[in-house]
């Protein structure tokens, strides 16, 4: 499969919208976005972290059979004798887990059954051993077993040929373990959406190259090729290119070859120096999004070459932030997943703040105590506080008084996918 390329209109914003408020930014992030990745067929057991292209029914029922629970003895239930004390004699024989009993059980008696062994003909209830007295070939056992007790119906989990999984899941261990049990030997999935990383400024250099003392190192590019990575998507490492007009585009050019989507940090505003928006502008599809969020702000997205290009803010923090909040559900999509949510919870601050209204801000944030501590700056350049923070406080679009003890919205970054 093949799908379509991206609308030319895809980024475009209704007309006379200045400050776009997040919610209408995700809103048309996840209307004008599809999937653009091929789809393949693997075993199950390389499917692990992939995004199916199709839905999965089971191909067997899980159990396939009915089965003991418990190591004990086998028997009919409306075989079993009145009175406090229940005595049978037993069968010869046993029915084991890959050994299974092939005959029928004779009415009013018991079969030696372990865990997980098919419960034979004759038997619908199993008594645990360790509730059992034995001697002489007969057992004995008191009564107030309930039918099936101890038993496991054919297909309880999982019946044949029921969905299990939806096109756009993303398959953890735990998934490729149900999909072996039900005999699901191969699946259809989307090749690993490929996501370039390039960052711009003369003022950035490499970590481990020579700095001079009006450089510094470029701390973006190995966070967000981790993320990517961690997100389960192929990090393509575009490199770092200068504030040169024509060594942007060659990295945008390059990165169109090479990648599905392509994020940029720094130059994504309207300065001088501001070269990522300027290309973008002069030579690709763009739409550049003040969005009203803090940290943040300048959001450039546009085409080249049909490729979509998320232009960040170079700012470290700014530039997670958008990522996590815009780029990585609009990711998703493309790669042929659902769009992702950030599963959050309330709990109390540990802080005081007043909040202006007109964005929306995000501080990092850790939870001591059952409280939500906040990182003492609120700059974007100070890196350690994504460190030392565990996830983010989400602060909505209008004004807001918060004290010690109030609610607040926390999102780990587990949550986000980190």
């Amino acid at each position: 499969m093949k799908p379509p390329p991206l609308k030319d209109d895809c980024f475009a914003m209704p007309p006379g919208v200045d400050w776009t408020p997040v919610d209408r930014a995700l809103d048309m992030l996840r209307s004008g976005l599809h999937c653009v990745t091929k789809a393949e067929d693997i075993a199950t057991g390389d499917a692990g972290g992939r995004i199916l292209a199709e839905d999965v029914k089971a191909a067997r029922s899980n159990p396939p059979y009915a089965n003991s629970a418990v190591d004990g003895y086998g028997f009919a239930f409306d075989d079993l004798p009145s009175g406090d004390v229940c005595e049978l004699p037993l069968t010869a024989g046993r029915s084991a887990a890959g050994g299974a009993f092939e005959g029928i059980v004779p009415a009013g008696t018991a079969l030696r059954i372990l865990t997980g062994a098919r419960v034979p003909s004759g038997v619908d209830t199993v008594v645990l051993e360790e509730d059992c007295s034995i001697a002489d070939g007969r057992i004995a056992f008191r009564s107030g077993l309930k039918r099936g007790a101890n038993t496991r119906a054919a297909g309880e989990d999982v019946v044949a040929d029921a969905p299990i999984f939806k096109a756009g899941h993303v398959l953890r261990s735990q998934d490729l373990a149900l999909l072996a049990a039900t005999g699901v030997s191969q699946v259809s999935v989307r090749h690993r959406l490929r996501v370039g990383v390039v960052s711009t400024g003369d003022e950035v250099v490499s970590v481990g190259e020579p700095a001079t003392d009006s450089q510094i190192f470029d701390a973006n590019r190995p966070m967000l090729l981790d993320a990517i990575a961690q997100w389960g998507f192929e990090a393509v490492d575009l490199g770092h290119v200068a504030d040169d007009p024509a060594r942007v585009e060659a990295a945008l050019s390059q990165g169109a070859a090479q990648a599905d989507a392509i994020l940029t940090s720094g130059g994504a505003s309207a300065g001088d120096e501001d070269h990522v928006s300027a290309v973008l502008s002069a030579k690709g599809d763009v739409q550049t999004w003040r969005i009203a969020v803090k940290p943040g702000r300048p959001l450039a997205l546009a085409l080249w070459d049909g490729v979509p290009v998320f232009g960040l803010p170079g700012n470290p923090v700014a530039a997670l932030v958008c990522t996590l909040v815009f780029a990585r559900p609009a990711l998703c999509l493309l790669a042929g997943a659902a769009w992702q949510e950030p599963a959050g919870f309330d709990v109390p601050a540990a802080f005081a703040k007043n909040k202006k209204a007109g964005r929306r801000e995000y501080l990092r944030a850790r939870v001591r105590n059952g409280a939500a501590e906040v990182f003492k700056s609120e700059g974007s350049g100070r890196i350690s506080g994504l460190s030392w923070a565990e996830g983010l406080v989400e602060l909505g679009d209008d004004a807001q008084v918060v004290a010690e003890g109030d609610p607040v919205r926390f999102y780990p970054f587990g949550s986000f996918g980190l």
